[in-house]
């Protein structure tokens, strides 16, 4: 089977049954999404599957073959998920980071669907669990965004975020 992952095609030797996150970490070294739970409730390894959001821990990867998945290396190709990085770089979102590429695929997906969400919308859509409790830095990002009072960053800035791990932190 072929998975098609951040715009590149990736042929699959996994049992269809593998879950996905397995898959994509263990199978093609795409270590950014994370194990947390094993159970889909801590939001960690959350992906984008056709642009919304899926806990890929308990997701068989038959089911995802032929549709096109995000993971955390990919997700600045994607307008939304660039300014979504740039607000957690801005607001200083992550301690630990463990967490964050889950957070920063939730986040894009409901930015996606709704440009504007509402309150309730982000409390509903942002479930994913922070160990460090970075959840007020999360809240204003979030609402930051979906309140269009982010400025963009601009072309020199969005340059310097390219390089930049999720944890804030530059690759060696």
């Amino acid at each position: 089977m072929e998975l098609v992952i951040n715009g590149k095609t990736y042929p699959v030797e996994s049992d269809a049954d593998t879950p996905l996150l397995w898959v994509i970490r263990d199978e093609l070294g795409l270590t950014g999404t994370k194990y947390g739970c094993g159970i889909a409730q801590c939001g960690a390894c959350s992906v984008l599957v056709d642009g919304e959001v899926m806990r890929s821990c308990v997701t068989p990867v038959q089911g995802v073959a032929g549709r096109h998945i995000t993971t955390i290396e990919g997700i600045e190709a994607d307008d939304v998920g660039r300014q979504v990085v740039a607000a957690w770089v801005e607001h200083q979102v992550p301690q630990c980071g463990y967490c964050q590429s889950g957070q920063v695929m939730a986040a894009t997906s409901l930015l996606r669907a709704t440009a504007h969400p509402t309150d309730d919308q982000i409390a509903a859509t942002m479930t994913n669990l922070c160990r460090c409790g970075t959840y007020n830095a999360i809240h204003a990002a979030v609402h930051d965004l979906a309140r269009g009072t982010f400025a963009t960053a601009s072309a020199a800035d969005a340059d310097g975020l390219a390089g930049l791990a999720i944890d804030g932190s530059r690759p060696s």
